[in-house]
């Protein structure tokens, strides 16, 4: 066992950044932010709510005209300085963003602040990449085509991966040149207010991001009914997805969301097994199954679900629950109790309906895990149709079903009202593009699960949201096309002759 050091409370940042400064909230509430692994209060922070909302778009407005006149490579500099201070930053943050998630530390230092760096430095390099376009129009006209950044856009940031969704959202819309009020989620604020920090340390101008951790009845429905914000860009569920779209009316403000997802994934009888167990497995354990793209519907043909089962509920069975400070710890808890008690409901849902638990569907009966948020990882065997397979359960919980023919599959895999990630394991290439075309899904993977990269869009179809993080398709989210027309020597008939 190789134990971290515990995270001091008394470093921890716990105050808003608004223009600039650090300052307490405006009514003067607090949070209380809980440590998953064993239920104890790791520090209160500032509550962010309507009023601190509009001192932050303020601040916001205040310092757009400047950031959007500044030169391209000048915003891609301090993007590219906060990626390498993040980067110096990365013990620190693997600790703090694994107290106050649950994530196991190791997954922290070898997945989320490397794909953090990664992504900040993709857009620090963007930043001087966006171009127009000439367009081919009448003789003797000039027509070209610019994008311009939107100038005030809010963002919400989810609680299951903040560190990493922090620089999905950040790097792109401060590339392109806009300004950020950004609200991290209640339950887990903690990274996005250490990001903040070096944000200060490495020279952004004041008010280029302001940070307002809150609640999201509150801070979080300002930012989406504020008439001064252009851009909205939330990462959560579908149902507080349809609220946003409901709350953006007032001022027409653009919408991009990223909602829920149920990712079906598929094994076909060439699928090379093994590879399909570790990738399936890491498709759905990883950070406890508390991710919008995990493998939650494995979809198994009837000629190998046998053995692929045996196979898979042995490595269930061996994951190593434990504390995330622990480098051997590969699950840790889930974020909070009331996650927690949400995902345990689903159990008895599938008993209800008639589901097979084959693996786990309990808290694991341990001293040392007693005080915590954990929950065995879990397999149950259930009809399509059912509650468990049709709804995002957002845990480590994996529903299985099989299938005789592709049709079938094809059928189960697009039987839900999501369409983010999908996954299919085979041999047989001329299969794997048929149904990459075919499933319903904004990211297929094939032989593979659960892959991302800065440069390539991500985002999904149906109740899975619209718009795009990453890639040069998030540039283009946060700007809009202005058409310039120039009469270079075209003669002006008039009109109305005399």
């Amino acid at each position: 066992m190789a134990r971290l050091a515990d995270i001091d409370p008394a470093g921890i940042q716990t105050r808003l950044l608004i223009g600039g400064r650090w300052v307490d909230g405006a009514g003067g509430g607090e949070l209380a932010v809980i440590n998953p692994y064993n239920g104890a209060e790791i520090c209160k922070i500032a509550e962010a709510r309507e009023e601190d909302v509009d001192r932050a778009v303020a601040a916001a407005q205040a310092a757009a005209p400047g950031w959007a006149r500044l030169a391209a490579h000048e915003r891609g500099r301090l993007l590219l300085k906060l990626a390498d201070a993040i980067e110096a930053d990365k013990d620190y943050l693997a600790r703090l963003e694994a107290t106050n998630t649950g994530h196991p530390v190791r997954d922290c230092q070898n997945l989320d602040v490397p794909r953090t760096v990664l992504c900040f430095r993709y857009f620090g390099g963007m930043a001087d990449k966006l171009e127009g376009a000439v367009i081919p129009v009448d003789a003797g006209f000039l027509n070209y085509v610019e994008r311009e950044p939107i100038g005030v856009v809010g963002q919400i940031v989810p609680w299951n991966f903040p560190l990493m969704f922090v620089s999905w959202k950040l790097g792109p819309a401060l590339a392109a040149g806009n300004t950020v009020v950004m609200k991290p989620s209640e339950i887990t604020p903690l990274s996005t207010l250490r990001i903040g920090e070096l944000i200060k340390d490495v020279g952004f101008p004041d008010g280029v991001v302001n940070i307002v951790p809150g609640y999201g009845g509150t801070a979080g429905q300002r930012i989406a009914d504020h008439p001064h914000i252009g851009k909205i860009s939330f990462t959560g569920s579908t149902a507080v997805g349809r609220s946003i779209v409901r709350a953006s009316a007032g001022n027409l403000k653009k919408v991009q969301l990223e909602l829920g997802g149920k990712g079906p994934n598929i094994v076909f009888e060439d699928a090379v097994i093994p590879a399909a167990v570790g990738g399936s497995a890491f498709g759905i354990f990883h950070n406890q199954g508390q991710a919008c793209i995990a493998a939650s519907r494995l979809i198994l043909h009837e000629k190998v679900a046998d053995a692929f089962l045996e196979k898979f509920i042995n490595l269930a069975r061996s994951i190593r629950l434990g504390d995330p400070l622990d480098t051997e710890t590969e699950m840790g808890p889930l974020t909070s109790r009331l996650h927690h008690e949400r995902v345990l409901s689903f159990v008895e849902v599938a008993r209800q309906e008639g589901g097979e638990i084959l693996l786990g569907g309990k808290t694991p009966d341990r001293d040392d895990l007693r005080n915590g948020f954990f929950i065995e990882p879990t397999v149950v065997r259930a009809d399509p149709s059912h509650r468990v397979q049709q709804e995002e359960v957002f845990g480590p919980f994996v529903s299985v079903t099989t299938f005789r023919n592709d049709e079938e599959a094809l059928a189960i895999a697009n039987g839900t009202a999501y369409g983010l990630g999908s996954g299919l394991w085979t041999q047989d290439l001329a299969r794997a593009h048929r149904f990459a075309k075919r499933l319903h899904a904004g990211m297929v993977w094939i032989n593979s699960y659960k892959r991302v990269h800065p440069a390539s869009p991500f985002g999904g179809v149906g109740e899975s949201g619209y718009g795009r993080e990453m890639g040069f398709e998030a540039m283009r989210e946060y700007t809009q096309p202005k058409s310039v027309w120039i009469n270079v020597d075209a003669p002006i008939p008039p009109f109305y002759p005399r």
